[in-house]
């Protein structure tokens, strides 16, 4: 699947870079969650993560350039894309899947802090920015398949149908408290479905 490329900590994959990127982004995500971008610190991460400091900061930096590297590794991470050779099912394993993530016991609170840092960070903003891209990118084909199959009409915007996909899912994970589960996944993939086929991205 789709990468991003570039981040810190990445050689040797496999070996003890690895591991120690591993336990590093992992000691990042448990500090993001608990204390916000504001109280992490790169010392105490490098002490959570049983790892010296002067590795921390020689391969990351600065707070920001771990999240990125932390987005980095969740879009490395991520599921493919279905490929059931149906829009609607494709759409439904999309929701399906940003439910899973979302109301994760670790991930979501984890997303939730890195959506926040972001409001007040740039490059923690890039980097959000580029992780979404990323799946984007991933999910896109779906459209463009159930155009060939003439399902949709031509010029069909794939991203657009992605993020409206997305989008009430995460209107309720973030901002109006309303149940997010597996009825409102459903509903968000036939509206965007329904809205696709009506010609309302093309």
């Amino acid at each position: 699947m789709n990468q991003v490329t570039g981040a810190p900590g990445t050689s040797r994959p496999g070996g003890r870079t690895a591991r120690v990127r591993e336990a590093v982004l992992r000691a990042a995500g448990d500090a993001l969650v608990d204390k916000g971008i504001g109280g992490v610190d790169l010392a105490e991460v490098a002490r959570r993560a049983e790892v010296g400091k002067t590795t921390v900061y020689r391969r990351w930096g600065t707070v920001p350039g771990l999240v990125a590297d932390m987005l980095a590794e969740m879009a490395e991470s991520s599921l493919p894309r279905a490929r059931t050779g149906a829009l609607d099912a494709d759409l439904a394993a999309l929701a399906g899947l940003i439910l899973k993530t979302l109301a994760d016991a670790r991930q979501g609170p984890l997303f939730r802090a890195i959506i926040a840092a972001a409001a007040s960070d740039a490059q923690t903003a890039e980097a959000l920015h580029r992780f979404y891209r990323v799946r984007i990118e991933e999910w896109a084909p779906c459209v463009h398949e159930a155009v060939a199959r003439g399902d949709i009409p031509e010029g069909t915007d794939a991203d657009e149908v992605v993020r409206a996909l997305s989008a009430p899912l995460y209107y309720r994970f973030l901002v109006s408290g309303d149940p997010l589960d597996a009825a409102a996944a459903e509903r968000a993939a036939a509206a965007a479905s329904a809205a696709a086929r009506a010609g309302a991205y093309a």
